[in-house]
């Protein structure tokens, strides 16, 4: 993949300032601001309904804020010269004509973009799209090749900054590890990558960089590590009721996990005592790190999930 540095020198590819958006009285995106630098892979996670599809399609000039601004490469999307050669961008892998072959989508874009020819077949080699496969028209494409030609289309200028939205929907587990390999090599040659995605441990193998969203307003930021690390321990009991009142006895509030054990905020060995001064039998007693994005992801959106509403 040809991927040339940054010429900008732009401290931050991508910044948001107090992103609003409204629909009446429903509030999609609620006062959300965040900076992303060359060369990193950031996560953007939240629930079903958070207002993820709905921010990213503010920053790819696609839906009008109700205040606060967008801006990248130093510009509002709309103010780029040519934005297909600075932003690639996937929002929807199903909303190309249906009619059209793969190579005919590429070709398009190419013309569109100023590219020439060969990005083509390059791009279609890269995504692993065969001749074949090229030729065949939308209407008969899974949902992972047609992820496979988005991100082709995505790449096919060349750009230095990739908006993904859910990049990984109906790729096999080889195509979610080749995409993986995609992402980092792309961040690792200068450019910055925004990605949504519901498959957390891919983004916490991926991502440098993490901002949780719930409801419209953003619960949490800051690099994997900071948020990944230091976050307490989790701890469970053969008599899970006992523990808790233990637990709140010595000054700790335990929050339930997703598998009825218990995240409390404090050192194993203060948990380890407090279990131990109420004479209970211990089955688990570990980092909440260790528990990685997933269980981070549960704690700081469980009374923002919204199932089945739109993103």
């Amino acid at each position: 993949m040809r991927h040339a540095p940054s010429t900008h020198r732009l401290e931050h590819m991508i910044t948001v300032e107090n992103l609003t958006k409204r629909y009446g009285s429903f509030t999609a995106v609620d006062d959300i601001s965040f900076t992303l630098a060359p060369g990193t892979v950031t996560g953007f996670l939240g629930p079903n309904g958070a207002g993820k599809s709905t921010a990213m399609r503010i920053m790819a000039g696609l839906t009008p804020p109700t205040s606060g601004h967008a801006t990248i490469l130093g510009k509002p999307y709309a103010q780029l010269s040519n934005p297909g050669r600075q932003v690639g961008v996937l929002l929807d892998a199903s909303a190309q004509h249906a009619g059209r072959t793969g190579r005919e989508v590429l070709s398009i874009g190419a013309m569109v973009m100023g590219a020439g020819r060969d990005r083509v077949e390059e791009m279609l080699e890269l995504v692993g799209l065969t001749p074949d496969e090229a030729r065949r028209r939308l209407r008969h494409y899974s949902l992972g090749m047609r992820q496979r030609l988005g991100i082709a289309h995505a790449l096919l200028g060349d750009p230095e900054v990739l908006i993904l939205d859910e990049p990984a929907n109906g790729l096999d587990p080889q195509g979610i590890h080749w995409m993986r390999g995609l992402l980092r090599g792309f961040a690792e040659g200068g450019g910055t990558v925004l990605l949504s995605s519901h498959l957390l441990h891919e983004v916490e193998v991926v991502a440098d960089e993490l901002i949780l969203i719930g409801h419209g307003h953003i619960v949490a930021q800051g690099t994997k590590t900071e948020l990944l690390a230091g976050s307490g321990v989790v701890v469970d009991a053969l008599d899970r009721d006992a523990l808790a009142k233990a637990l709140r006895a010595a000054g700790h509030e335990p929050a339930a996990t997703s598998t009825g054990s218990f995240h409390v905020k404090a050192q194993p060995e203060v948990v380890g005592r407090a279990a131990h001064a109420a004479g209970l039998v211990i089955t688990e007693l570990r980092g909440a790190d260790g528990s990685g994005l997933e269980e981070l992801f549960l704690q700081l959106t469980a009374s923002e999930s919204r199932e089945g509403a739109a993103a």
